[in-house]
């Protein structure tokens, strides 16, 4: 196995990117809970607090899927 340190830094880069969906699901999990807590409370105010959530993850998600991206891109173009 002949890798350079280069390629090492490489892996250690793109794990670090894909480490955002991580943090991504953490960040739809709480805002989950904190939308059923909502609702807990004002059951008047489930399709607002629906579709602001569905929002929220979207974004969250995108965010993931660009880290997702961004690795692909270190290992398959820098990881020659």
């Amino acid at each position: 196995m002949d890798i350079s340190i280069g390629q090492g830094l490489v892996a250690i880069a793109a794990a670090l990117a894909v480490m955002t969906g991580v943090f991504s699901s953490l960040g739809q999990g709480i805002a989950a809970g904190k939308a059923v807590e909502a609702v807990g409370k004002n059951p008047e105010a489930a399709n607002e607090i629906r579709s602001m959530l569905i929002l929220g993850c979207g974004v969250a998600e995108t965010c993931a899927i660009y880290g997702l991206l961004i690795s692909f891109i270190l290992l398959f173009v820098f990881g020659r």
